[in-house]
């Protein structure tokens, strides 16, 4: 674990009853990762091994009890902390599925005319909705939401995605 690639697959939220459990804002698609220990890092801070202890849901949201995490004050230090894994953790993809940290980096074009925008920097998570955070050649930033519409195709081998943004989108990011 000590010099590999970690990926991100969720935020600590606020704590859940009194007993040290926390709620999960999480990526994934199963919470098999949550079995044995994961790392928290919170800011700049290097990330910490922690054990899980438990893990339910309640609804759709996953709920933690951490080692070492008794009460609900303990709980409130973690919160805004990113739970992470070791890239060799992940279970292997299956044919044509990537990871989403996988694509950071990819250059975006537009499907249209095939002209570069510029590359994948970042995705952000809004409850359920996926964020694609664009970083221009000039510095600006473009926000696509990640949903098939707007999304025509993903070439791994190329590196990059192509694009057909809704009406009226590139012009809010890219005015002047």
């Amino acid at each position: 674990m000590v010099n590999e690639r970690l990926v991100e697959l969720g935020v600590v939220g606020r704590p859940h009853g009194i007993r040290g459990e926390v709620r999960l804002t999480w990526y994934a698609d199963s919470l098999d990762l949550l079995q044995g220990a994961v790392l928290l890092k919170a800011g700049d801070l290097p990330p910490r091994r922690v054990e899980v202890r438990s893990v339910r849901t309640s609804g759709a949201v996953p709920l933690v009890l951490f080692a070492g995490v008794a009460d609900r004050s303990a709980a409130e230090t973690l919160r805004g902390q990113s739970v992470l894994v070791p890239e060799s953790a992940l279970p292997e993809c299956a044919g044509d599925e990537v990871y989403l940290h996988e694509l950071i980096g990819f250059t975006v074009r537009l499907d249209a005319t095939g002209e570069p925008l510029g590359v994948l920097a970042h995705v952000d998570f809004y409850g359920e909705q996926e964020l694609w955070v664009i970083s221009t050649p000039e510095g600006r930033e473009v926000y696509l939401p990640a949903v098939p519409e707007f999304v025509a195709d993903i070439d791994c081998t190329v590196k990059e995605i192509c694009i057909t943004p809704p009406e009226g989108l590139l012009e809010l990011y890219l005015q002047d």
